[in-house]
């Protein structure tokens, strides 16, 4: 995330106030890490509600992680500019806007703008809120507390999403996995005019939207080739290449905005730093891997084997507590293995979790033999993500260390959009015939993930002892 803690620190209040506006911006944490992963486990039932092959359903997941990674730095340099609170208020407003626009969709395109806007939410509201805690608690033991609690609330948001998904869309209806956040939206919209103070007067400086615009638009042209690409058997198609060849030119632009803007999203000579471009890309390599993965649990779960939303999501639950048990252990064991081990760790076990994902679905294997899968991708998520983290904002400084991390978390959405593009949008293509839509998802993964191996060998980190570490972005 971009934000800056040098600028104007808010007004003072109290320590009680401090705490109570930490509770009421860690509700919107968890609300926007659950809604990563809820829709997953609800994805068949959109899917036979609206008419939509599993193809198809990709884009309830990749419109959203794309807005809001393509946005999520601009996100930041807004709330530098325009004050905090404003955004974060404006950002959860449009946020709890786009879930009840997508809890009544009548359509399956309806659907997917309500994800995008959620996605653009996230991205003007979440820098905002943890800027506003980094500012309201001092430096040291209280800061500390503060983001561990933040931290935790996001890893909880993130595994509890897959369980809740189960028992609203067996119970509710898939609708209520995005209506039941409205309430819990206006509380956090109250709470924050209430507890926060007014934004001070900010410095107002240039903003780069055309870097914004053009980030954001090529891997939605990517993502559209592809799936595009994938629906047509027949003639050549026209569209996917147009598309594809959009994605390119937007990509090309983006570079050549960055180089040429005033106050550019991403300066350039921060990718001088090779560490930290392996970083990222090994980075959106495993996120590309783990999102897949995810998709292809649930898929499995229920279109293949049968099994109801909440007997999916319950069977999801030793994904969900092997990953706690990992993001508890890491940081740890960062500081004694040093970061490249834990990176090489998690690769590794994402690795094996595809293998078995694709040996399950080849021979058609019980529910029960997935848990071994579930297990490896829970430790290459820990592990792997955590070490990446790391390493990618090595040597930063106090004037990059807030675009260190925005490049960071938007490696970590966007690489996992491509990759269930890519990887779920081929993997499930008519194209391709007499291979398991499963096993060709999960080889296309493993193929990412040696990429991915390769790159992270070259990564050169001193071991240096790690005390803390932020938690890991949204896969």
């Amino acid at each position: 995330m971009s934000f800056s803690t040098s600028s104007s620190r808010p007004a003072q209040v109290s320590a009680a106030r401090s705490w109570a506006a930490l509770v009421c911006l860690s509700v919107l944490q968890f609300l926007i890490a659950v809604d990563v992963t809820v829709v997953n486990v609800a994805l068949p039932s959109i899917g036979n509600d609206l008419g939509v092959d599993p193809r198809g359903l990709t884009w309830v997941v990749v419109g959203y992680t794309i807005a809001g990674g393509g946005l999520l730095m601009l996100g930041g340099r807004l709330g530098d500019v325009f004050g905090r609170r404003r955004l974060l208020l404006t950002g959860t407003a449009i946020f709890g806007a786009a879930s009840l626009m997508a809890g009544l969709a009548d359509s399956f395109a309806l659907l997917v703008v309500a994800r995008l806007l959620q996605g653009a939410g996230e991205a003007l509201a979440l820098p905002a809120a943890m800027a506003t805690i980094v500012l309201l608690f001092p430096e040291g033991k209280a800061r500390s507390r503060a983001l561990s609690v933040w931290a935790a609330v996001a890893s909880c948001g993130l595994v509890l999403g897959f369980v809740l998904s189960g028992i609203i869309t067996e119970h509710l209806g898939w609708r209520w996995i995005f209506l039941i956040a409205v309430p819990f939206i206006l509380f956090v919209l109250l709470a924050t005019v209430v507890l926060l103070p007014r934004d001070q007067k900010q410095e107002r400086a240039p903003l780069d939207f055309l870097g914004s615009i053009l980030l954001t638009s090529a891997p939605l042209l990517f993502a559209f080739g592809v799936v595009e690409a994938g629906e047509n058997t027949g003639n050549l198609p026209w569209l996917a290449i147009a598309a594809l060849i959009g994605a390119s030119v937007a990509a090309g632009l983006f570079v050549t905005v960055e180089r040429r803007a005033a106050n550019p999203l991403v300066p350039l000579t921060f990718f001088h730093n090779r560490t930290r471009v392996r970083a990222n890309l090994a980075t959106a390599l495993l996120s590309a891997a783990l999102s897949t993965s995810f998709l292809l649990f649930t898929f499995y779960l229920q279109d293949e084997l049968g099994l109801s939303p909440l007997e999916a999501g319950l069977l999801l639950l030793p994904l969900a507590v092997a990953l706690i048990g990992a993001v508890t252990i890491v940081p740890r064991l960062l500081g004694r293995w040093g970061a490249r081990s834990c990176i090489v760790v998690g690769l590794s076990s994402a690795g094996v979790g595809m293998i078995v994902i694709a040996i399950a679905a080849q021979f058609e294997a019980p529910a029960w033999l997935l848990i071994p899968a579930m297990l490896f991708i829970a430790a290459g998520m820990g592990f792997g993500l955590v070490g990446l983290q790391y390493a990618a904002v090595t040597e930063v400084t106090e004037e990059d260390a807030g675009v260190a991390s925005g490049v960071q978390r938007a490696s970590d959405q966007l690489g996992g959009s491509a990759g269930v593009t890519v990887y779920v949008g081929l993997g499930f293509t008519s194209i391709v015939h007499g291979i398991s839509p499963y096993v060709l998802s999960s080889g296309l993964a493993i193929i990412g993930l040696c990429i991915a191996g390769g790159v992270a060998a070259r990564i050169a980190l001193p071991n240096v002892e790690v005390t803390n570490t932020d938690s890991m972005g949204s896969s």
